[in-house]
């Protein structure tokens, strides 16, 4: 899963206010940063292997410090007393946070290929949506304007800013989808990469546009 993640940053925003999306965002990106980082770093590996699902062409055949469920796991509750120390007497959003980051893996096991390992490398499951690539293109639409709708109950006023960029996201994720695949494994990393961190950039300055600069500089 790619975009559908950010539709836990809305919901999760709406749970408190006081977290800025820009953290959310990388929150809920935060296994798949590690992973990224960690492939560059020759940590991880990954094949290109184009037709291995219909929508993904990447096979993550060794990935246990960022997708194992114990590795989920450990990285959620750092983040999470990462949060914690951070903002300090704010622990409902700190919880927040960590749930935020786990939730990225029972998305991922959603749409998978039998690859996401339980423990170290082994115990590999995955439901495998990626071989519906109609169901799972659904489903990301879905969990992010799902989770957008849940924020904008929350009494957002400039709605269109966002919804526009919900829109760019989804087609974005639709190239991903049913575009050529990544020329290597690095380009792949590094591509991922950039996308999370643009994606927080940008959530960052819309949510700013949204409070208005008052608001903004109390709450940065």
């Amino acid at each position: 899963m790619f975009v559908g993640h950010y539709g836990v940053s809305f919901a999760a925003k709406k749970a408190d206010l006081s977290i800025p999306l820009w953290v959310l965002f990388l929150a809920v990106q935060m296994l798949d940063v590690g992973w990224s980082v960690f492939v560059l770093l020759g940590i991880e590996k990954v094949r290109i292997v184009p037709g291995i699902t219909a929508t993904n062409p990447l096979d993550l055949y060794y990935m246990p410090y960022t997708h194992s469920l114990v590795a989920a796991l450990a990285w959620s509750v750092a983040a999470g007393a990462a949060y914690a120390q951070w903002r300090r007497g704010a622990p409902q959003a700190a919880l927040l946070v960590g749930v935020a980051v786990f939730s990225h893996w029972p998305l991922d096991f959603i749409v998978h290929r039998p690859d996401l390992p339980l423990w170290d490398n082994t115990a590999k499951v995955g439901l495998g949506l990626w071989n519906a690539p109609l169901v799972a293109l659904g489903l990301e639409v879905a969990s992010l304007f799902g989770g957008m709708w849940l924020f904008f109950r929350s009494g957002l006023k400039r709605r269109v800013p966002l919804v526009v960029f919900g829109l760019a996201m989804v087609a974005i994720q639709a190239v991903v989808f049913f575009g050529p695949p990544p020329a290597s494994p690095r380009g792949a990393a590094v591509t991922a990469l950039l996308a999370y961190f643009i994606f927080a950039g940008v959530i960052h300055l819309l949510e700013r546009g949204a409070r208005g600069p008052s608001a903004a500089a109390r709450n940065p």
